[in-house]
């Protein structure tokens, strides 16, 4: 188990197409929460909207500095992997915020 004492969140909101559902489970689990991990950015939580005019899914990752999402979100690996996210999602929008436990916006 790894134990970080998070100081930044990057939440990344989204929608995602109707017909790419099962590929993006896979690429997600398989690819992006893997290669941002090997970043030092970890998720943590995925809340789903139920109604209203949000994006579908909200996805939080925290990371020990601000730095380390800065800098992650700056390279190759991790431009490659939000390059192959945005052919499965649509609406998608991405916030660095100091971290506080719990649902934050």
């Amino acid at each position: 188990m790894i134990r970080i004492h998070p100081k930044y969140k990057l939440v990344i909101s989204y929608d995602i197409h109707p017909n790419s559902q099962d590929v993006y489970f896979r690429f997600v689990t398989g690819e992006m929460v893997p290669g941002l991990r090997d970043l030092g950015i970890y998720m943590i939580d995925v809340h789903q909207t139920l109604w209203g005019d949000y994006p579908i899914r909200m996805a939080e990752f925290v990371a020990e500095s601000f730095a380390i999402i800065k800098d992650g979100l700056k390279t190759e690996k991790y431009m490659a992997l939000e390059e192959k996210f945005l052919g499965y999602t649509f609406n998608f929008s991405k916030k660095i915020i100091p971290y506080r436990d719990g649902f934050q916006l």
